[in-house]
């Protein structure tokens, strides 16, 4: 057995003791590869690990960057109070329109505002539009603006406040400085920026299992 086939049945195993079987996540998964959206959801224990995230916090107001088919925005809408609220954004239609689907069918979308658009856009009529800050923010978008939406995060956040990113590893390939790959050279400018920012307090989680080898980068806004 090869250590990626090692990792895919250790999270199988992780999956089937601590995460309850959930037909309508399975739904989503499924109308999300019906409707040809790509597979690069979060894996179930990474959704799980959100939930507990926005759990622990107590957060009443979320936004997440990069909805895809809302699979990842059901984990995090699942822990708000009934008085919550998450923004989710995304840049194509089609993804946005399956998304909303998927959050009437997991019961959550009068929780949600799923809003269409380029995201450095929206983030900006946002803020123009006087949003309240958020309690905890998501990055899963367009890799190479990833710096950018950390400085955004940062203008719609507050003390307290948490920043999670994902896909922050790539396979290992974050280390090489000389990689041409738009999505790396993202990641690697994301870092520097968080090395020099002081407002952020901020740790990497490396992560193997269904997705590969990746990992999350969690962060307090001090």
């Amino acid at each position: 057995m090869s250590i990626y086939e090692i990792w895919n049945e250790v999270d199988l195993y992780m999956n089937d003791k601590l995460i309850q079987p959930d037909p309508i996540l399975d739904e989503v998964l499924k109308a999300n590869q019906e409707a040809e959206l790509p597979a690069i959801d979060v894996s179930p224990s990474q959704g799980k690990f959100l939930h507990l995230l926005a759990s622990l916090k107590g957060a009443k107001r979320i936004l997440e960057i990069g909805t895809l088919g809302g699979y990842s925005t059901i984990w995090l809408a699942r822990a708000l109070p009934k008085d919550g609220q998450l923004i989710t954004l995304e840049l194509s239609a089609h993804h946005a329109e399956v998304a909303r689907a998927n959050l009437k069918r997991a019961g959550v979308s009068h929780l949600v505002e799923v809003i269409v658009g380029p995201g450095l856009d929206t983030l900006a009529v946002l803020k123009d539009r006087g949003t309240d800050p958020f309690d905890l923010i998501f990055i899963d978008a367009d890799k190479p603006n990833n710096p950018n939406y950390l400085k955004w995060a940062l203008e719609l956040s507050k003390r307290g406040s948490l920043i999670i990113c994902d896909n922050v590893v790539r396979q290992g390939h974050v280390v090489n400085s000389e990689s041409e790959d738009e999505n790396v050279k993202g990641i690697r400018q994301f870092m520097n920026a968080l090395a020099q920012e002081k407002r952020i307090s901020a740790t990497a989680i490396q992560t193997v299992g269904s997705k590969g080898y990746d990992g999350f980068i969690v962060g307090i806004v001090e």
